[in-house]
């Protein structure tokens, strides 16, 4: 288990080393921090609190919101090659991708990033797209998922690790979750027939996933609110992915069926 589920206070930074994929880094901050991102671009995403980036002589200050579940998120977007240092008031998240190409730096505010209500019934969910494929970045992408108490999200379960496009593309991925209270936690499985993988965890605040391949979906516990944050890195600029064939007809049956009241839970 601890292959993929790496549990809060038992892990650092997730490097593509550590992970053996090829791109994707993740590191949470609750302090201020020096970076220099030599061979990946990197996006910064407040959690908590506010964050104040200096970078190439220009300054950004963004963030703010008190929490995950009491407001929308900003972000920073800096390329390739770009030393920065960041003063954190709170806590911030990393999510960064080797790259190729330097491109410019980009302010993501509250009101650029698209919310999307997804599902219906106990499976509805908020997608806050923060960095989307049509983002001018070369692989990474980032978003938010808020899942009401006792719903199912990232469902049914899809695998992103064979490249057939438009329909699936390969996209290495982590799952990083926040709860309200200390004592909430999720359920998260992660199955893989070709990879002879069956794994069902449960997941608390701040433990990251890994998802190298599979199918995976997550599931709220009864009472409390979930939110993960998803990054994801891949050679195509897309999101594409295949559900499990076994549950895919679950999405037809969502027609007609009402969206929960309770999404968006943050506006």
């Amino acid at each position: 288990m601890s292959r993929y589920l790496l549990e809060a206070g038992k892990w650092e930074r997730v490097t593509p080393a550590y992970a053996g994929w090829r791109y994707l880094f993740f590191e949470v901050f609750a302090q201020s921090f020096s970076f220099s991102n030599d061979d990946a671009e990197s996006v910064i995403i407040p959690l908590r609190g506010g964050c104040r980036v200096t970078a190439d002589g220009q300054t950004w200050e963004f963030g703010g919101r008190a929490s995950v579940f009491a407001g929308m998120p900003s972000a920073l977007y800096l390329p390739l090659g770009t030393a920065f240092e960041a003063d954190v008031e709170g806590e911030v998240a990393v999510c960064g991708a080797r790259c190729e190409t330097r491109r410019e730096p980009v302010l993501i505010r509250p009101e650029d990033v698209e919310v999307e209500v997804r599902g219906a019934g106990n499976a509805t969910r908020q997608i806050n797209h923060i960095v989307k494929p049509e983002f001018p970045a070369e692989r990474i992408l980032v978003v938010e998922v808020f899942t009401p108490a006792g719903n199912w999200s990232s469902y049914p379960p899809h695998k992103h690790d064979e490249d057939h496009p438009p329909g699936e593309v390969v996209l290495e991925e982590v799952y990083y979750y926040r709860t309200a209270k200390p004592e909430a936690f999720a359920v998260q499985r992660l199955y893989s027939p070709a990879h002879d993988l069956d794994v069902t965890a449960t997941v608390r605040h701040g433990d990251v996933m890994l998802v190298p391949f599979g199918y995976h979906t997550t599931c709220a516990a009864h009472g409390y609110d979930l939110y993960y944050l998803n990054g994801l890195a891949g050679d195509r600029r897309s999101m594409a992915a295949a559900d499990d064939p076994a549950l895919a007809w679950v999405r037809d049956s969502w027609g007609g069926m009402p969206t929960d009241p309770r999404v968006p839970l943050v506006r």
